[in-house]
């Protein structure tokens, strides 16, 4: 074979799949998206159910109040910015090759769709999360009797709490599983066998707008987080959201967009790209077949999905609130794989020969029988959700040996606290990888001799793995919420004794769930963009056969003993670490205007520690909102320029090379620092809670500045390489054909590629330069705010949107 077809096929075009949408996998794909349209519905009822527990006193509600003014200041400046990017794209993907002018404009079109979706549901997971927090800290106040009252029961109170918690996250779940599934059936219905063409655009949009959600937000929360930590609790000695720190508002607004707006936005594109792959895949796998099945299995996994957050149910006999989570996650997996199981066996024949629209050779001739590809390939997926779930959970759960390392090593220091964190990280991405190294390889061996097989059953491994995306995403946004809820009952005051400590239990729990959901994110986006290294290799031969360039020609061989394809791996694994470098970097510019801010308020302010002054709470939150905006740019060219300045410049192959180096590296990358990070923060929860000599002692002290590195590892830089890895091949996916017509045959024209390459290289070299151009943080001695991000305001604190500040609550002793 010739990478993905025989030398018959390319000879003969009309030989490929000629997959057609049937009548009956029309009816399939109608009750797919209605299965969708259900998912949003289910999504409506938890918001009621959320929404109609209590606010509590008036002191948390005006501390809510602040915080959903900023949040929803700063998501609407950045959609606003996002939006001008977004309409660029659209013209500049017409412009890309495709098989006709309808497949063009679908292209397109689906691309602003895809975006739309994926910037709904952050903004739906921000705008619900914001809402739920003070009900979630309400609900823990009842922890605490009433004088004259009877002692409540603890366990009760704490299970209502958490319950409102991961409600609000199976409403982000629900939209991500709902719009990702609706989008892609819609554009199966409307463009049938082309339809693999057009989700490109929509995987595009959906990945390029969570990768911005997530560097802004990840930049703004970890700034705001930074910066309180370092003051606040290090050189003040008070605790992490008491409301004398003015970086307290900015903190909480973090976590809704940094958290729940980005990991959401995240998670949905990793569904859509994970489906484009599929149905490219499966068109040409499975001919009829894969241009429907791909979706029954998602689709399957909106029903457990469902299941799985009302199986989040907490027991007195649960040793903590992960025991009810991962009870929920493992009932709706095994439901997921009994019922894929049953869709297999009733959908696909039982012989590769009897599959309709498949003309290939290979396939035809396979000895197997594709309903035990099928399955294997999901159940693969499945399997591996849950391991990395219990992986992730044993290197970040407070009770588990590597958190507790770090809290032993706090008695000697900060230095041996990073060091050992680090270590955690470093071995812990290797386990993870090897898992999801094992999981495609699995998955790949089921297709035999054929390529194609073995590819779309890496695919399927993915579908598989999205049957627990809806209980993931609740997973994920439990964590901020748990968060929030616990700064806004610090802040007001009003919760204190047994329900703060329910609000610190659910928080440690949360800083799991959410480096359990960075882990599970980073095996879909390996999947998919093993899926769409597929995709890209079937892209190259079509180009090739068009322009009737040879199969040995230089460039168009991904074979490493070339050196211009050596070069193409190195500059994969380079932009991982660049990437990750720039989004740390500006985390650290950024908090070190908000280290200034603060310390100038308490310089100037004196009266702030003892409650007689108010502290400027929106100067902090423009600043981060500033930066963020600024700082998000950079990343985001790094990641649409850098697949063209390699492919125009170095050929095809050396594309190819640069996927397969960036994909290694930032599996890898991913999550050492997410794991890190989460190690970190719940090492900080262990010494808060009374270990190694608890709040205020040196040992304290040195988990906080741990916790401070891992901020940015955990919550910007490493999640946001997930949807970096993706953006990267479906750009490469979109130019593969213009780079082989550029390069061979009749249309040749080195110029042009020339002048393309220089023109990426000249927008990446230019955009790093002026990103380290920026300085870090001066102090601002002459009061004027000062530092990367500026700061505007008077005195008072009345700064133009996004501030919010004038809803913030008096400080409360």
């Amino acid at each position: 074979m010739t990478g993905l077809f025989t030398s018959e096929q390319l000879d003969h075009p009309s030989t490929l799949a000629a997959a057609v949408l049937t009548d009956g996998n029309r009816i399939v794909v109608i009750v797919v998206a209605a299965v969708a349209l259900a998912a949003l519905v289910v999504a409506q009822l938890l918001v009621r159910q959320v929404l109609a527990a209590d606010e509590g006193t008036d002191r948390m509600k005006e501390i809510a109040a602040a915080v959903q003014e900023g949040a929803n200041a700063y998501l609407a400046r950045q959609l606003r910015t996002l939006g001008v990017f977004a309409v660029v794209v659209f013209f500049l993907l017409l412009l890309l090759p495709a098989d006709n002018w309808s497949q063009r404009v679908g292209r397109s079109v689906f691309f602003l769709v895809g975006a739309l979706f994926s910037a709904a549901t952050g903004y739906i997971g921000m705008r619900l999360a914001v809402r739920s927090n003070v009900r979630v800290a309400a609900a823990a106040r009842e922890a605490t009797p009433a004088e004259g009252e009877p002692e409540k029961d603890l366990t009760a109170v704490a299970h209502k709490a958490m319950k409102i918690a991961f409600r609000t996250g199976g409403v982000v779940g629900m939209f991500t599983v709902g719009l990702g599934l609706l989008g892609a059936s819609c554009v199966v219905l409307v463009y049938a066998a082309d339809a693999p063409k057009v989700l490109e655009g929509f995987g595009l949009g959906a990945a390029l707008i969570a990768m911005f959600m997530r560097v802004g937000g990840g930049i703004f929360t970890k700034a705001a987080d930074v910066g309180a930590d370092l003051v606040g609790k290090v050189e003040q000695g008070i605790p992490e959201d008491d409301p004398r720190n003015a970086a307290t508002i900015a903190d909480n607004v973090g976590d809704n967009v940094g958290d729940c707006a980005g990991m959401a936005a995240d998670l949905f594109e990793s569904y859509a790209v994970t489906l484009v792959a599929a149905l490219i895949l499966g068109k040409a796998a499975f001919g009829d077949a894969g241009l429907a099945f791909p979706l029954i299995v998602p689709a399957i996994g909106v029903v457990t999905a469902v299941i799985g957050i009302f199986a989040v149910a907490p027991r007195r006999a649960d040793r903590s609130g992960m025991t009810a989570i991962n009870r929920g996650f493992f009932i709706s997996a095994a439901i997921s794989l009994v019922l894929v199981a049953v869709a297999v066996f009733v959908h696909l024949p039982s012989s590769y020969a009897a599959l309709d629209g498949v003309t290939d050779a290979a396939v035809k001739a396979h000895p197997g029988d594709p309903r035990v590809l099928a399955l294997v390939a999901v159940a693969i997926g499945i399997v591996l959700a849950a391991l990395i779930q219990q992986l992730t959970g044993y290197f970040t759960e407070t009770n588990r040996r590597p958190v507790r390392d770090i809290g032993r090593s706090s008695l000697t220091g900060p230095a041996t606290v990073v060091l050992t964190g680090i270590a955690i990280g470093l071995e812990s991405a290797v386990y993870t990888a090897l898992l999801i190294g094992l999981g495609v390889y699995g998955a790949f061996l089921l297709g035999g001799t054929s390529i194609i097989l073995a590819l779309f059953a890496v695919a399927l491994a993915g579908t598989g793995l999205l049957t627990t995306v809806g209980v993931i995403v609740a997973m994920d946004t439990f964590g901020p919420v748990s968060d929030n809820a616990q700064g806004i009952a610090e802040m007001s005051g009003d919760v204190t004794g047994a329900g703060a400590q329910v609000l610190t239990d659910l928080d440690a729990v949360g800083n799991t769930t959410k480096a359990i959901t960075k882990g599970i994110a980073i095996a879909t986006a390996v999947l998919a963009a093993a899926a769409l290294f597929g995709s890209y290799k079937d892209a190259i031969e079509t180009a090739r056969r068009e322009v009737g360039a040879r199969a040995g020609e230089l460039g168009l061989q991904m074979d490493i003993s070339q050196p211009n394809n050596l070069v193409g791996l190195m500059l994969g694994a380079a932009v991982v670490f660049l990437f990750s470098g720039l989004a740390i970097n500006a985390v650290s510019r950024s908090a070190g205007a908000v280290v200034f801010e603060v310390r100038r308020q308490f310089r100037e302010h004196p009266g702030i520690m003892d409650y007689t002054e108010k502290p400027e709470y929106g100067r902090v939150v423009d600043i981060c909102t500033k930066d963020a905006l600024r700082e998000l740019t950079t990343p985001g060219l790094l990641a649409v320029l850098t697949p063209i300045a390699v492919g125009f410049s170095l050929g095809v192959g050396a594309l190819g090379a640069f996927l397969a180096g960036a994909i290694g590296t930032g599996t890898l990358m991913a999550v050492f620092l997410a794991n890190s990070g989460g190690a970190w923060d719940n090492a900080k929860k262990l010494v808060e809670d009374g270990h190694h000599g608890g709040k205020g002692s040196e040992a304290h002290a040195a988990t906080v500045i741990g916790d401070t590195v891992g901020d940015p590892f955990k919550d910007t830089a490493g999640p946001a390489i997930n949807p970096l890895l993706k953006v990267m091949n479906l750009v490469a996916l979109l130019i593969a054909p213009a780079v082989v017509q550029l390069g061979y045959g009749d249309d040749a024209h080195a110029g042009v590629r020339a002048v393309v390459a220089a023109l990426a290289v000249g927008v990446i070299v230019g955009a790093v330069y002026v990103s380290k151009r920026r300085p870090v943080a001066m102090g601002d001695e002459d009061g004027s705010g000062g530092g990367s991000g500026g700061g505007s305001g008077g005195g008072s604190g009345q700064v133009p949107k996004p501030a919010g500040p004038a809803a913030v609550p008096k400080a409360v002793p």
